[in-house]
């Protein structure tokens, strides 16, 4: 296991990174992040894309890390602070102990990645996604069903946020994902690669049930109360999910997983 470079005063200049990182959250990192939790940091450390900068954990936690510091890049830092500290450094309580700073890996084109898809192959396209749990919810189903990879609009959160990490159990630093130009039409860019864009609304003509799932199929989500743009519904397959009752539309992340579960096991 790496040597633990202790820890004991939250002014350290090695761990600024870390400090405060619930505020810092919001306003980015220039090219970095944080994890948090064992099973993000051993993601992070697996992970041929992105790299971890350096480690800081409550050295309790060290032993039953050991494996996944062994790991990490030997020129990575790995610091220890006490509990105390570590809240201190955070700013809030960090009961689980374990933070990473990780760099992000160069960012990939939407065409790039589309046009490495394989000929059996299912995207997600996100509009307006800015609740870092949802965002988590539907790296992580994505992970769980071999989603080739996610496309964000300008109008979603970034999946690289700590709280979206940790609520896709690290599968956002697994999954690759690009983002729409702000001019880009994504309706057509899907098309010219041979995907069949699939809007889903509780007013689409066809349910899920019905759909046979294309060789390629790119699922269209919206945020929750607005949904996808006309624009791009009127150019799209409209596909809904029926309801019992009252009840028109599912959190956006639930409905990702019923979707992605219907196109990947047909």
């Amino acid at each position: 296991m790496p040597p633990l470079i202790p820890i004991d005063d939250p002014a350290d200049p090695r761990i600024a990174a870390y400090r405060d990182i619930r505020e810092k959250d919001l306003t980015g990192r220039e090219g970095r992040f944080i994890a948090e939790g064992e099973v993000v940091l051993r993601v992070l450390a697996e992970s041929s894309r992105h790299y971890a900068l350096s480690v800081l954990i409550d050295p309790k936690r060290a032993e039953k890390l050991a494996p996944i510091l062994d790991a990490l890049p030997e020129k990575t830092p790995v610091y220890a602070a006490s509990g105390a500290v570590l809240d201190a450094i955070a700013g809030f309580h960090l009961h689980r102990g374990i933070l990473a700073l990780g760099e992000r890996a160069e960012a990939l084109s939407v065409d790039a990645l589309l046009a490495a898809a394989p000929a059996r192959a299912v995207v997600l396209s996100l509009h307006g996604i800015g609740n870092h749990d949802n965002m988590g919810g539907m790296f992580r189903n994505a992970a769980a069903f071999g989603v080739h990879a996610v496309l964000l609009d300008p109008g979603c959160c970034d999946p690289l946020y700590r709280k979206a990490i940790r609520v896709s159990v690290g599968a956002a630093l697994h999954v690759p994902f690009a983002w729409w130009g702000a001019e880009e039409d994504p309706v057509a860019v899907l098309e010219r690669h041979g995907f069949t864009p699939l809007a889903l609304s509780p007013s689409g003509a066809e349910t899920l049930a019905a759909l046979v799932p294309p060789p390629r199929a790119a699922v269209m989500l919206g945020s929750e109360g607005p949904g996808l743009s006309a624009a791009l519904m009127a150019r799209a397959k409209p596909v809904r999910i029926p309801m019992a009752g009252r009840w028109d539309s599912l959190n956006v992340a639930t409905t990702s997983g019923i979707v992605l579960h219907h196109l990947t096991q047909a």
